[in-house]
């Protein structure tokens, strides 16, 4: 008897998920002050492009980003703050657009992001999260990842590789999908 997923893949509902030193805390609105004082950073936006957000912003986007799915359905949500488990300090977010993968649609794939506040880089926390996020996904029916990479962007690019993704000859609004499929 063939086992059935609650959920289509693309359109699963982020959990809490744990690692030796993070908590992933599905986003929600109410995450928006305290997220505001690491993302308030012009810094990030180096390899991104925009500037930073006000709470109200925030709040906004987390709105939106909460409702787990786009307004058509067509891809799924899933937004995670991590959480240091050391002291409880917010240091970051990953994230997850899920999708089925044309032609067929009968595949899915996942577009992987992470964002990591200044005051917290360089000590393996973004790697933490997306292996943890990307794991989950893999064992709820993903069959594929990516993620959208400025050329430069050493950290990422490294976050990227640690997750088995590979750097295609695709670039989309100046920056380099890779993947785990070469596609």
């Amino acid at each position: 008897m063939p086992t059935h997923l609650p959920h289509p893949p693309h359109l699963l509902a982020a959990v809490p998920l744990t690692t030796s030193r993070l908590v992933l805390e599905p986003l929600t609105v109410e995450h928006a002050r305290e997220a505001f004082s690491v993302f308030d950073d012009v810094r990030l936006h180096t390899w991104t492009g925009g500037s930073p957000c006000s709470v109200a912003q925030l709040e906004a986007r987390y709105v939106r980003q909460s409702a787990g799915r786009s307004p058509d359905g067509t891809q799924g949500w899933l937004n995670w703050m991590l959480r240091r488990t050391s002291d409880g300090v917010l240091i970051g977010t990953v994230q997850a657009t899920s999708y089925r993968r044309p032609p067929t649609g009968d595949a899915v794939e996942a577009s992987l992001a992470w964002v990591v506040g200044v005051d917290h880089q360089g000590a393996g926390y973004g790697r933490e999260g997306a292996l943890a996020m990307a794991s989950w996904l893999l064992a709820r029916g993903v069959d594929g990842l990516a993620a959208y990479i400025r050329p430069g962007h050493t950290a990422s690019a490294a976050i990227a590789r640690a997750l088995g993704l590979r750097a295609t000859d695709a670039v989309l609004d100046g920056e380099v999908r890779w993947s785990d499929s070469g596609r």
